[in-house]
């Protein structure tokens, strides 16, 4: 089963349980992968999160039925997972714009999010520069934090710390101690733990030598590794990269994801430059 395949199952599985408790670990077994890797799937192909998706069709399900039936507001709460009318009216006031009082009466407007359907297609125009590297386990140093991948929080967390390591001048001292095979700062990002809903995101570089004071040691497993070209400013060549990654590249190469430890490579050039070069290392197996 390829991604797409297991998204559109995925999705035809939250969409028949949309009145009922949908556990991310349930949605990732019938997409046959792992929480981690289908919540960024998900969020790359569909630029929003699982559960903003399944919140996003859970009130529009619900406005649809105050416009066409005498349902009480209480019930539609309970029936889509608000313990109470009050945490139900606030979260569709805050996607409609009205109370559900208010959609209704004859002419509402409300707002509305249909039923995902992914489509491929075939692109030929723009090649994507990859290599096979096969690589031994090896060391990186760095910071590390934790954070969420519900909601998307990751997405938006993640930058903030770029920012600080540069102000503070972490990422000048690893450019200073890196000594490894890959050269220049590593995004190296996983589960926090198996099958959790948040991730360990790390700003390293690969060093082998003593402990490093204030900065953490991670190994990265030997695996063999797709490793793409990426051209072009930060964030915007990174997000697209990774969304034709997924997208175009794994349903059409005979390969799929072989670990939950992915990393971005950066060198110190200025990240705004349109022709900046930086790589996708993503671990695969045939």
């Amino acid at each position: 089963m390829n991604y797409i395949e297991s998204l559109q199952k995925a999705i035809a599985y939250m969409e028949s349980h949309l009145d009922e408790e949908i556990r991310i670990e349930d949605v990732a077994k019938v997409a046959n992968t792992s929480v981690y890797h289908f919540q960024r799937l998900f969020m790359f192909l569909t630029d929003t999160s699982v559960a903003e998706y399944i919140r996003r069709r859970r009130l529009t399900l619900a406005a649809q039925e105050l416009c066409t039936s005498s349902v009480k507001i209480v019930d539609l709460a309970l029936r889509y997972g608000y313990e109470t009318p009050e945490a139900f009216a606030k979260a569709f006031r805050k996607q409609h714009g009205i109370t559900p009082s208010e959609a209704r009466k004859v002419n509402s407007n409300i707002t509305s999010y249909n039923r995902l359907v992914i489509q491929v297609s075939l692109k030929g125009v723009e090649p994507m520069k990859y290599r096979i590297v096969e690589k031994e386990a090896f060391e990186v140093v760095g910071v590390h934090r934790t954070f969420s991948v519900v909601n998307g929080e990751n997405q938006a967390e993640i930058p903030k710390m770029w920012d600080e390591v540069h102000r503070n001048g972490i990422n000048d001292r690893l450019v200073a101690i890196n000594n490894g095979d890959i050269k220049g700062v590593l995004g190296v990002c996983g589960p926090s733990a198996p099958g959790s809903q948040s991730i360990d995101y790390w700003i390293a570089t690969n060093y082998e030598g003593k402990e490093q004071e204030g900065l953490s040691k991670l190994t990265i497993p030997a695996a063999t590794w797709a490793v793409f070209e990426v051209i072009g400013p930060m964030p915007n060549a990174m997000q697209d990269a990774w969304t034709r990654i997924y997208s175009e590249w794994f349903p059409s190469s005979g390969y799929e994801q072989a670990g939950e430890i992915e990393f971005e490579y950066y060198t110190d050039e200025d990240p705004s430059n349109p022709d900046l070069y930086s790589e996708i290392w993503i671990p695969i197996k045939r």
